[in-house]
């Protein structure tokens, strides 16, 4: 196996240089403004929200917020989440180490297709991706008759929130490995190689040591969208209760029938399961901060 480095982006920064302050920035007081705005706007935009979700889920007590959540559809909507997420997060995982290994360590005909691909699902409305997959796996769609004489189905079932599911969170993985791997070079992947490793214990014991924080970072970003994404998934899902409704697709099938208590108990698991991730991803950041891609350091 023989390494061909991919081409490096030269550093056109140069050395740190000592910059001064813009003069509107030293105007006197305006610091503490511009602090007090930011503080302002988060607490309203995001403070807010979360707020409510929590008040409204224990508006009548801990022993209904608990009910709603012990009931079956809820339960299964639980259950449905974690699956799809447990199926499609390891999928874009090995997906997004295989495109930055191939991206940023050879050159091939392709390369910058595959890296303009990657950015695909964040400029395709979630609800269209979804559409895709129905046009394609449908009863009317491209292979809906073959999959149908094969008793096969795909969409209203977990094979298709599956689909959906890994497409929207497609490039997450990969655009967290890609800049880091650029950065590092491969220099000790060829070293290794030199001294007779094999591909695979050049990847176990060079490389992947060397991505570990970022590969990480990538999956706790790609695990939040993969168990809050509801666009793709509701086109694909048909919104059976307690079959193929997902979490957020339980909060909205709750809220329409006026449960306001079980729709905001479920937003507020969500809600958990986004806040951990934040801490998770904060506390990252913050002990592994020279391991991670260079734009994602604090």
């Amino acid at each position: 196996m023989s390494l061909a480095p991919a081409r490096e982006v030269p550093n056109r920064e140069g050395p740190e240089r000592p910059t001064a302050r813009a003069p509107l920035v030293r105007l006197p007081g305006l610091a503490p403004l511009f602090v007090l705005a930011t503080t302002v706007i988060m607490a309203v935009l995001v403070g807010l929200p979360l707020f409510t979700v929590f008040h409204d889920a224990l508006s009548k007590g801990t022993e209904a917020y608990l009910a709603a959540l012990k009931e079956p559809d809820a339960l299964a909507a639980i259950r449905l989440t974690l699956t799809v997420a447990a199926i499609s997060v390891p999928l874009n995982a090995i997906f997004g180490v295989a495109a930055a290994w191939a991206v940023t360590r050879f050159e091939f005909v392709g390369r910058n297709l595959l890296m303009t691909v990657l950015d695909l699902p964040f400029s395709i409305s979630p609800v269209v991706s979804g559409l895709v997959w129905v046009l394609l796996f449908g009863a009317q769609g491209w292979f809906g008759t073959w999959l149908m004489d094969h008793d096969l189905k795909i969409i209203f079932a977990l094979p298709g929130l599956v689909l959906a599911t890994v497409f929207v969170t497609l490039p997450f993985v990969a655009r967290e490995l890609i800049p880091l791997m650029q950065q590092q070079g491969s220099d000790e992947e060829a070293a290794a190689i030199t001294l007779g490793a094999s591909g695979f214990a050049t990847f176990w014991r060079v490389t992947l040591p060397n991505i570990r924080w970022a590969l990480l970072y990538g999956v706790l970003l790609c695990n939040a969208r993969a168990m809050g994404e509801f666009g793709a998934v509701s086109v694909v899902s048909g919104h059976i209760r307690g079959l193929t409704t997902t979490l957020p697709l339980h909060v909205e099938v709750l809220y329409n029938d006026y449960d306001y208590v079980g729709a905001f108990a479920a937003a507020s698991v969500l809600a958990g399961l986004g806040l951990l991730t934040l801490i998770l991803k904060t506390a990252l950041e913050w002990r592994h901060a020279d391991d991670l891609s260079p734009a994602r350091k604090p």
